[in-house]
């Protein structure tokens, strides 16, 4: 298999460095965590999946901070926090599947391809600004995020909710990277 460029908005594959589950062995119990069934192709929810339990709370966690936009940030933005801390940690492979959804929610592909290409550093526009710089205070350190961080949010016009979205989309992924980066690497 090929190594991916460093960072890409391209689709990327993932080869884990442990057995997968076997589809044959998957029950109606594995299925469930899987919450979409077509996720069993996929190797990583196959790694997953040999902790069925654990694996049903992480996808519910992931849909809910992503998917419920009934209130709270535009899932384009939530999509860039979960990017920049995928940028921040050298996750390759999230940050390929983030800044593509970034993309696709209506996010501009340059300024995407500059988080990406510049890292976290990069000063795209003030909202993402204070998004990258709370994310990554979250990422490096959670107690790093402060005070300062909340009234750099507030001051671009960030609501309660949407404050909230910052905080879990940056922080799951701080975490859900760090469990991929150990369990495999992405492959063309």
């Amino acid at each position: 298999m090929t190594e991916p460029p460093r960072f890409t908005q391209e689709s990327l594959g993932w080869k884990p460095w442990l057995e997968p589950l076997p589809v044959s062995e998957f029950t109606e119990r594995h299925y469930t965590a899987l919450v979409e069934r077509e996720r069993v192709h996929m190797p990583y929810f196959r790694v997953l999946a040999r902790d069925p339990e654990a694996l049903l709370e992480r996808t519910l966690t992931d849909l809910d901070i992503f998917f419920n936009t009934d209130a709270g940030l535009p899932r384009s933005d939530r999509e860039i926090a979960a990017a920049a801390a995928s940028r921040y940690n050298g996750c390759v492979f999230c940050a390929s599947v983030h800044t593509r959804f970034a993309t696709e929610q209506g996010a501009d592909r340059a300024e995407v391809q500059r988080l990406l290409d510049e890292g976290v550093t990069a000063r795209i526009s003030p909202r993402w600004n204070a998004i990258f710089d709370a994310t990554v205070a979250l990422t490096s350190t959670p107690a790093v995020f402060d005070a300062e961080h909340v009234a750099a949010l507030r001051g671009i016009g960030l609501d309660e909710l949407e404050l909230l979205d910052v905080i879990q989309a940056g922080s799951f992924f701080n975490w859900a990277n760090r469990l991929m980066l150990s369990l495999g690497e992405p492959t063309v």
